[in-house]
């Protein structure tokens, strides 16, 4: 930084106005001064003190000095003689502020990760000058601390950040179409990028690779459908509740810390159950065959890859849920073992049989159901002796009394959807699963 000045004749006298500049060197090797500070008119007195002061900092030995600031309408005090500085703080402004912190840390996180040595050999500028792996470096700092569009990053966040001054760059760097044919060049180098980073997050975090998490996500365009019968964006199960609009499909696998391994975007028809197989061979193919667990939704597995993963070599575990329509075949080989053990290294706690669950005496009370041989026989949990809570008629009142949007009788279709009114206790219809678990809490809160 030093300080410049402008001069301008008025009333045949000369006015100089001073300014605090400093040099901002662009692509190209071009140098611009950028106003840091406007002072206007000061005296001999006033230039030396500020001339001290931006010398305060040498950027050749990169050391500095202490300076006291003091407004301009106060003497320097003796004590503060030779680093005292007078300002004069109402014609000072602030103009363009940036962030500064989360820019940095962003960088070097970026640097940590070794990014930039990664990117360095593979993305080349190319010879109109794009600086490749800048660009790429902006895009993930801004994906980090502030998500959006790169339509944003190139009309309003690049301005507001402290990026350009960090990378030495200019405007340059956030050009629209540089910003999306930036993307397009990652493609080719998914498969090194994710070894990289998987080799970085072990030696950095001791990260383990044992337990895999797997699941799948959708994400629609507003847009028609398209005639290249190769796009992947097609009509198919919205989870974000379009199924008027195309998607794509993502697979990820991430560990249990959050780190992800792998990813894929599929097709907006693709099934679920028709991704597992081909998730698995492509972990295998990348990071070898290890003794790892899988978990992951019910919907994903199905009967044959399941059977697949158990006879590979090594045996592929996995954790899945098991679908209700199962649950009801192995009810009665379950209820008959003891409610400790269900294979070895597996404890469960046995919960009353269904034909007692919907008395709310049973479900309801911790002490009943915690006990094997009070749980395991249903007139005893069911009896209300047994337990310290109120009877079952105060018990049900109560609870068509708080909740009685919850419970729907059986009545024609015109009033299916009525409040029940809390004077009857028999013929309930089908109540959802949303309904039986806000019933439920409310249960044990009032018990």
């Amino acid at each position: 930084m030093f300080l410049r000045s402008n001069r301008r004749f008025k009333d045949g006298k000369e006015h100089r106005y001073w300014n605090i500049v400093e040099n901002k060197r662009c692509a190209g090797g071009k140098v611009v001064q950028r106003q840091v500070l406007y002072l206007g008119e000061i005296n001999d007195s006033q230039f030396e003190a500020w001339y001290h002061l931006i010398e305060a900092f040498d950027e050749g030995s990169q050391r500095h000095r202490q300076l006291a600031l003091f407004p301009a309408d106060r003497e320097v005090p003796a004590s503060a003689d030779g680093y005292g500085v007078q300002v004069r703080l109402d014609a000072m402004e602030l103009h363009r502020p940036r962030q500064w912190g989360a820019c940095w840390l962003a960088y070097q996180l970026y640097e940590q990760l070794g990014l930039d040595r990664f990117w360095s050999a593979r993305l080349r500028d190319s010879r109109q000058g794009k600086q490749w792996r800048h660009i790429l470096q902006t895009l993930v700092c801004y994906r980090l601390i502030d998500p959006g569009s790169e339509w944003r990053l190139h009309r309003l966040w690049f301005e507001q950040s402290a990026m350009g001054d960090l990378l030495g760059a200019d405007y340059a760097l956030v050009e629209k179409n540089a910003l999306y044919r930036c993307l397009d060049k990652l493609l080719e180098h998914k498969t090194a990028l994710f070894d990289h980073l998987r080799q970085r997050w072990q030696d950095l975090f001791g990260a383990s690779f044992e337990v895999l998490l797997y699941d799948l996500t959708s994400t629609y365009f507003e847009s028609s459908l398209p005639d290249d019968e190769n796009d992947k964006r097609r009509y198919g199960y919205s989870r974000d509740k379009r199924s008027d609009c195309v998607q794509v499909v993502i697979a990820l696998i991430v560990t249990p810390e959050g780190f992800p391994l792998a990813y894929e975007v599929l097709p907006g028809n693709t099934a679920d159950c028709t991704t597992l197989r081909d998730a698995l061979r492509k972990i295998e193919a990348q990071y070898g065959k290890a003794d790892r667990i899988w978990v992951m939704d019910r919907g994903i597995p199905t009967d044959e890859v399941l059977a697949e993963m158990r006879q590979a070599d090594p045996p592929v575990s996995y954790l899945v849920g098991t679908p209700k329509g199962r649950l009801s075949k192995l009810e009665k080989a379950l209820l008959g073992r003891p409610w400790q053990a269900v294979r070895e290294g597996v404890d469960v706690k046995l919960l009353p049989h269904p034909s007692t669950s919907a008395h709310p005496s049973t479900s309801a009370h911790p002490s009943t159901s915690a006990h094997p041989s009070t749980s395991a026989h249903p007139s005893t949990s069911a009896h209300p002796s047994t337990s310290a809570h109120p009877s079952t008629s105060a018990l049900r009142q109560a609870l068509r009394t708080r909740r009685c949007t919850c419970w729907r009788r059986a009545t024609p279709a015109s009033t299916k959807n009525a409040p029940c009114d809390g004077a009857s206790s028999s013929g309930y219809g089908r109540v959802s699963n949303k309904s039986r678990r806000w019933r439920a809490l409310h249960a044990r809160n009032f018990l």
